[in-house]
């Protein structure tokens, strides 16, 4: 029996989860047909994806349909949730954008269509509520067409639309041969001497879906089951079953981490290659690429796998082993987190999204126990690696990073429910960046100059290429000093670099280590080990911080603040009234054109004031006016007004401050 892990995506209230449950429905897997609105949907099983009647975590779930095996994942709609769909992505075969009858193509649609295209995951699209009053098709398709920029092929056709008796009539129309003949030119030439079958044509089409080079494309509806037996037709058809040599090396990666009733991490991963046992020890964690010049790389942990469940008829069993190709939930890895890879690292398409670009202060309220909230926001961000913490311990503050809002509500009210706690939020701030505008050097000498520390550290800063990371260099002999040395060095570099001179994250640099030198381990006559004598990696840790920040001083930084590209459709004579609250919200329209009565404006925003202007944009527009907005770049702050943060570490700016803090900490 084939395996097809299959992605169910669409822009929030398209109807993504109620074709899931259409589908499940369908395959014989439940005997009733879940409702968003009442909550009792198969997928989304957490109290509060029922209570709001959205997707928030990703969820698994297997039917049969024919020799097909599929594993369905559905994901959430809403772009604060879009770190859950980003780690789906990379485990899927195939998938299917869901697309609204009535509202078309939308802002998150888009943005789906254009990572699916960019990883070429063969898709299907399914046009939704077409029994919904003002359904249309060929405005519709057109949109999918020309929106997102897709070589769609019809599947057939709707009518009744807007009613109750909207169905779907299956069949390849005149178009697909047109579409399918540019892609293929046998089949062109075929074209011209009118010698293509049916059968030649369908060939081509399902050769073509599963190169992603074409989508077809289907209308119906999940409530009264339209059109949903001829998608699960192209599933079963045109979408490409799972790969994977299961007798090959082992590996796999995580795409989803959660605790179990007894507080235990389980681990859903897809594998690639191999097959695991229970029992088996298996090598995991994040990778980071080394080179020849000098970067240290990285260390993966192990652990034993103690036990397996795969998903099988809308249920997880529990399973000796798990093949090439197939989804499952692993527990017994302690230590695993959301994006690991299991045995042998596969090529990383590094981030699908943008991480996130706002940050907020949780506030805990009256009678909040502050470690019972650390504990439960570090378990939220095991979960979803994109929610980062940072621990102010000076003021006993907690920040967390968000992509929205509707983020920031589902974590206070996840902490109530699943935790008992109680928490409120700061306003929401944009997380800038910093980054070098040249190179810059600093060392200090073991026990010369004031040097507290028994070590020798020199560091040299260079700017390096957006996007490229922190890459650590040595410019000494590895061997001159003990290993470990070394790595205290540059994993304390790492996250020095977690706050730069204005307090902001220094995502881009090279950082060269260009002097070395240690106490070796020295101890009195007749004693022991004496650590006033002897370097130590509490004297590496000690000392890095201040180098790399002197270091950095002398390169010097610039803030750069993040920036979103927008994009807003709006009836033409508002823009008398939009243009000057674009302007005051520094944005900047870089193209406009105008159709019929619309005109469509495109640009870029700071992504501080993209929520004032999502709140606006009705007022100004008389409600007509549509806006897309996606994180596009990081653009240099304005020099009048260079945001700082404040800083949640010992303060290595600060010399004596710094010291001083580090003597209260040891001592204490």
């Amino acid at each position: 029996m084939q395996l097809l892990n299959l992605g169910i995506l669409a822009h929030v209230d398209a109807g993504k989860t109620s074709l899931t449950e259409r589908l499940l429905h369908t395959a014989g897997v439940i005997d009733e047909i879940g409702s968003v609105d009442a909550g009792n949907t198969q997928t989304d099983s957490l109290a509060l994806e029922r209570q709001r009647g959205i997707t928030i975590k990703s969820a698994v779930v297997s039917f049969a349909l024919d020799d097909v095996t599929v594993n369905l994942i559905d994901t959430p709609g809403h772009p604060d949730f879009i770190a859950e769909v980003e780690r789906v992505l990379g485990v899927l075969d195939g998938a299917v954008l869901v697309v609204s009858a009535v509202e078309g193509v939308q802002p998150q649609t888009r943005v789906l269509m254009r990572t699916l295209q960019r990883l070429r995951i063969p898709t299907l699209v399914f046009v939704n509520k077409i029994d919904r009053r003002g359904a249309r098709y060929d405005a519709v398709l057109r949109a999918v067409s020309e929106r997102l920029t897709a070589a769609v092929v019809p599947m057939g056709t709707a009518t009744a639309l807007g009613t109750r008796d909207a169905h779907f009539l299956p069949g390849l129309g005149p178009s697909a041969l047109d579409v399918l003949a540019d892609l293929d030119d046998d089949l062109l030439t075929a074209y011209v001497e009118d010698a293509v079958s049916h059968d030649r044509l369908y060939a081509a089409l399902v050769d073509r879906t599963r190169q992603a080079l074409v989508h077809p494309v289907y209308f119906g509806s999940a409530v009264t089951g339209a059109g949903v037996d001829a998608l699960i037709d192209g599933i079963r058809e045109l979408l490409p079953a799972a790969g994977g040599d299961p007798d090959g090396p082992v590996s796999g990666t995580v795409f989803k981490v959660e605790r179990g009733p007894a507080g235990e991490k389980v681990a859903y991963a897809r594998m690639f290659s191999g097959t695991l046992r229970t029992r088996d020890r298996i090598r995991f964690g994040a990778t980071r690429e080394s080179s020849d010049t000098g970067d240290l790389g990285d260390t993966r942990t192990e652990g034993r796998i103690t036990a397996i469940s795969v998903f099988d008829q809308g249920t997880d069993v529990r399973s000796d082993l798990v093949a090439a190709g197939r989804i499952a939930k692993l527990w017994g890895l302690t230590d695993i987190r959301t994006g690991d890879a299991l045995g042998e690292p596969r090529k990383s398409h590094g981030h699908f999204f943008a991480p996130p670009t706002l940050e907020t202060v949780v506030v805990p309220g009256h009678g909040t126990d502050r470690r019972a909230l650390h504990r439960a926001l570090t378990r939220l961000a095991e979960q979803d690696p994109l929610i980062d913490l940072r621990h102010d311990e000076v003021r006993q503050e907690i920040f967390v990073s968000l992509y929205g809002e509707v983020q920031k509500e589902v974590i206070q009210a996840t902490l109530a429910d699943e935790f008992g706690l109680d928490v409120t939020f700061r306003e929401t701030t944009p997380l800038c960046v910093e980054r070098p505008v040249g190179s810059g050097a600093a060392v200090e000498f073991n026990k010369k100059d004031g040097n507290p520390f028994l070590a020798t550290i020199g560091l040299r800063v260079d700017p390096a290429p957006v996007g490229s990371g922190v890459a650590f260099r040595l410019e000494v002999e590895l061997g001159s000093m003990p290993y470990a040395f070394f790595k205290a060095v540059e994993d304390t570099a790492r996250e020095t670099l977690g706050q730069g001179l204005h307090g902001w994250q220094v995502p881009d640099c090279t950082v060269t280590m260009t002097h070395c030198g240690y106490s070796p381990r020295q101890s009195h006559a007749h004693q022991g080990f004496d650590k006033s004598m002897s370097s130590t990696g509490y004297d590496f840790r000690g000392l890095t911080p201040l180098v790399l920040t002197e270091a950095l001083r002398r390169a010097g930084t610039q803030v750069h603040e993040p920036m979103h590209r927008f994009r807003i459709q709006a009836p033409t004579d508002t823009l008398a009234a939009l243009l000057p609250v674009l302007t005051r919200l520094r944005a900047v329209p870089q193209t406009t054109q105008t159709r019929d009565a619309f005109c469509v404006l495109e640009g870029s925003v700071p992504a501080a004031h993209v929520h004032e202007l999502e709140q606006q944009l009705p007022g100004l527009t008389r409600g007509e006016g549509e806006l897309e907005s996606v994180f596009d770049h990081y653009a240099p702050a304005a020099r009048d007004t260079v945001p700082e943060r404040r800083r949640t570490d010992l303060n290595p700016l600060n010399r004596k401050e710094y010291l001083l803090n580090l003597t209260r900490r040891v001592g204490s």
